[in-house]
């Protein structure tokens, strides 16, 4: 018998004031106490100029069918005071985690450019965001890097399923309320190295630097 993660989901919050249930919310990866749907929509529009939507990605990056896509996120802090930047390559699953000193655009940008510049041009084409303001210096990453930066759509996280995949990951090493002022460049980038080691059944038990060096050649 088996059973899908939906009705997991389902059977957590559909009483989750109960307290068994609860309990079960905090083991969950992101802890929320309400789950809006997959396709719950909103009429809140974006503030970031000239997006180029999801929409217009081409299908075979959906596919996973060559190297150098990527996603990219916030993992926000402790009273949103500070975050890291994450940028996961969708193929190989191979992850960036980039020590921000705040969420300004011009940071996230710098701090962007400089992780994308360590990979040839081969691995970094193409980037797929959310809304956050913070990705509002798209067009000059794009300018100094290549890299092309496609928009999902407001409040649809599974656009970029492999993103919060990882970020939930790297939740496990820290926790909701963690203040990242206090997390140091060396301890983000040992968790980066743990998680493109670790082997996964999604690649056949490969790691993601081991499909990342694959398929640079």
């Amino acid at each position: 018998m088996t059973i899908s993660h939906e009705a997991v989901y389902l059977h957590i919050y559909s009483h989750r004031q109960a307290s068994p249930n609860k309990k079960l919310i905090k083991l969950l990866p992101y802890q929320k106490s309400q789950r809006r749907r997959p396709n719950a929509k909103t009429k809140r529009g974006s503030k970031i100029k000239d997006q180029i939507s999801i929409e217009q990605r081409p299908q075979h990056i959906e596919n996973r069918e060559e190297i150098g896509h990527w996603e990219g996120d916030l993992v926000i802090g402790k009273g949103q005071k500070s975050a890291i930047g994450t940028i996961v390559e969708r193929k190989s699953r191979y992850t960036c985690i980039v020590k921000l000193k705040d969420r300004k655009s011009a940071t996230v940008r710098k701090q962007f450019v400089k992780e994308f510049r360590i990979f040839s041009k081969k691995i970094t084409k193409t980037m797929t965001y959310d809304n956050g303001v913070e990705m509002a210096q798209h067009k000059e990453l794009t300018k100094q890097t290549g890299v092309l930066v496609y928009f999902a759509h407001p409040y649809a996280s599974w656009e970029r399923g492999t993103n919060e995949n990882t970020n939930g990951l790297i939740r496990r090493y820290f926790p909701k309320g963690t203040n990242f002022k206090n997390v140091t460049l060396e301890q983000l980038k040992l968790v980066q190295e743990k998680l493109n080691n670790r082997p996964r059944k999604v690649l056949n038990y490969k790691t993601p630097m081991e499909i990342l060096i694959q398929n640079s050649a």
